[in-house]
């Protein structure tokens, strides 16, 4: 298939360079020539812009962006995307945005006569590079059909969640909670750690308990209980704390528009921010424990 790729960074590169490897043809955009340079050795075509890249003569176009601001900007711009692509190009949007901003430019894309999901993924980098990533896809079934052999290209577990923006709506919601037993087990850790207990001993006891959880038995993040995460290499590479910060305001603003109460979240949310306000937002989520320990140089 002939595929659209715009948007070449930690996540979309790797993405990319997975579609080239399952046979599609891809033609890519991004602002960082050294990205573009290496998607063209792996065998992808450029084009020298987006309204470029629609007026082609592209099958489907994937997008793997920032934040709301540059989905708005690349498909609602006077140059953006819905301004030359052909009706019936189906768009997907890969980007972590709010519910309400992925509903808004897929009712614009259909109103051009273009199919459109939104699916966020879940996987990190790792995920990424592997092509292990999780989708959650929002949009219509018919669309979700057309795009899955795409994303299985890229992904291994790809879950339709509904209508339009309930992909974001289920990332948003997962992060949230994820922050938050993130949390909690970086208080658990430290508090039992302080009172005397083994770190590892301790983390055995809690993940063959009711205490068990991902954040936990997956990616503890106490130094030295785990080998190959982020808390056994000074809190590198991951999934960094300013991302956390980011999933955090989406869930924070989604509730606050549904009217719905997220107390953890607003504190999760909080913590986040005083972290990453002391410098330490590069870091690896998990290392908010540094908050509880003490360990803030």
């Amino acid at each position: 298939m002939k595929i659209g790729f715009l948007g070449l960074g930690n996540m979309g590169g790797p993405m990319a360079h997975n579609l080239i490897k399952a046979g599609h043809q891809l033609t890519v955009f991004d602002l960082s020539a050294a990205a573009v340079a290496n998607l063209v050795e792996a065998g992808a075509s450029t084009a020298p812009s987006i309204a470029d890249l629609a007026r082609s003569d592209i099958e489907l176009i994937i997008t793997m962006l920032p934040a709301a601001q540059h989905v708005q900007a690349v498909y609602l711009g006077e140059d953006g995307l819905l301004s030359k692509v052909a009706r019936g190009v189906l768009l997907i949007d890969c980007s972590t945005i709010d519910p309400m901003s992925a509903r808004t430019v897929a009712t614009a894309a259909a109103s051009n006569g273009n199919p459109m999901i939104d699916a966020p993924v879940s996987g990190g980098t790792g995920g990424a590079a592997a092509g292990t990533l999780t989708f959650m896809v929002g949009g219509e079934q018919v669309d979700f059909d057309a795009a899955l052999p795409v994303l299985q290209a890229m992904g291994k577990n790809i879950v339709h969640c509904g209508p339009s923006g309930n992909g974001q709506v289920a990332k948003v919601a997962n992060n949230m909670l994820l922050a938050i037993s993130m949390i909690g087990t970086a208080e658990a850790m430290n508090l039992g750690v302080s009172l005397g207990m083994d770190p590892k001993v301790l983390a055995g006891i809690i993940n063959t308990s009711s205490g068990r959880c991902w954040s936990s038995d997956t990616y503890n993040p106490f130094p030295g209980v785990m080998e190959n995460v982020p808390a056994s290499r000074s809190y590198t590479g991951g999934f960094g704390s300013d991302l956390m910060l980011k999933d955090l305001g989406l869930a924070t603003e989604a509730a606050k528009q549904a009217r719905q109460p997220v107390m953890l979240g607003a504190v999760a949310q909080q913590l986040y921010q005083t972290f990453s306000s002391q410098g330490h937002g590069g870091l690896d989520f998990s290392a908010i424990i540094k908050l509880y320990n003490g360990d803030l140089e």
